[in-house]
C-alpha cells in the first residue's frame, strides 16, 4: 500500500479500507472503515488533514488536498467521482461529486446533495442538503428526489462492496 509518512505523521488506514497500489496517501490521512480508495488517486495531507469517513470512496484519478492547518473532511458514505478534485472542503453525509468536478476551500456540501460531473463549487460556498449543483460556475438546479437520493446511496453501497472484494480477491497477474 503505497503510504507515505510527512514529517512525523503516518497515514492511518482502517483494516477494512482497500487502497489501490497506484494510489499515493501522503501524511495526517485517516481513511476509515470499508473506504474505496481507486487507482491513481492522489490524498496528501501534507499541509493538514484529510479525514475519509467509514463507507466512503474516493475513485480513479481524484485528488484530494487540503491548506495549511485546514481539514479536508468527507463524512459517511461520501462519493467522490472519477478525476474529481476535493481540496479543502467538507462534504456531510452521502454527498456525491461527480466525475472532474471541483470543490474548492472551504466549501460545505449539505448531506444527500450531489454536485454533478464538471462543476465548479467556489471557495467558501454553502450549497444545502438534498440538491443537484451543477454548471461553472455552479449554481442550484433543484431539490433531488427520494429517488435520485436512492440510487446515490446503492452506488455507493456497490463501492463498498468493491472494497471488500478487493482486499479479498484483487491479485496482480
Amino acid at each position: 500500500m503505497p503510504l507515505y509518512a510527512f514529517k512525523g505523521t503516518q497515514p492511518s488506514v482502517s483494516t477494512s479500507a482497500y487502497v489501490h497500489p497506484t494510489a499515493v496517501v501522503i501524511g495526517d490521512v485517516k481513511i476509515g472503515e470499508r473506504c474505496y480508495i481507486g487507482p491513481h488517486a492522489s490524498l496528501r495531507g501534507d499541509f493538514g488533514t484529510i479525514v475519509i469517513g467509514s463507507g466512503s470512496n474516493v475513485q480513479d484519478g481524484c485528488v484530494l488536498h487540503v491548506g495549511v492547518g485546514e481539514t479536508c473532511w468527507l463524512d459517511v458514505d461520501s462519493h467522490v467521482g472519477h478525476g474529481a478534485i476535493v481540496h479543502g472542503a467538507w462534504l456531510e453525509r452521502n454527498v456525491m461529486i461527480g466525475m472532474n468536478a471541483v470543490v474548492m476551500d472551504d466549501a460545505r456540501i449539505g448531506e444527500s446533495s450531489i454536485v454533478a460531473a464538471c462543476a465548479f463549487v467556489k471557495s467558501g460556498l454553502e450549497v444545502p442538503s438534498g440538491v443537484l449543483f451543477a454548471g461553472v460556475p455552479g449554481r442550484i438546479v433543484r431539490p433531488l428526489s427520494q429517488t435520485e437520493i436512492s440510487a446515490k446511496s446503492t452506488g455507493t453501497r456497490i463501492y463498498q462492496q468493491l472494497a471488500e472484494d478487493c482486499l479479498s480477491s484483487l491479485r496482480p497477474v
